[in-house]
């Protein structure tokens, strides 16, 4: 994947995540940390968050994929020459 098509794909997980972020009060990342370490099993009870937990889990381990693929393309290539210039007209 170019690192063009990983910027969009990045920036549209994140659209994914901001509501389940805004909806439970934490960012995704400390909702994942919580998770993995078993933190969160109490609200397996309840239907609504577990769904919930299951999609955000899943977003968020997207997002991390393509962050460190992006993160690994851009160490090899330099800004300027990633750049994607399109005049405006």
């Amino acid at each position: 994947m170019e690192i063009h098509e990983l910027v969009i794909e990045i920036k549209m997980l994140e659209r994914r995540l901001a509501p389940l972020e805004e909806k439970y009060g934490v960012l995704s990342g400390d909702f994942y940390a919580a998770l993995m370490a078993g933190n969160l099993v109490d609200y397996d009870a309840f239907d609504e968050t577990r769904t919930d937990f299951s999609r955000w889990k899943g977003v968020y381990e997207t997002w991390l994929r393509r962050k460190q693929a992006y993160t690994e393309q851009i160490k090899q290539r330099s800004v300027p020459e990633t750049l994607r210039f399109q005049p405006a007209y």
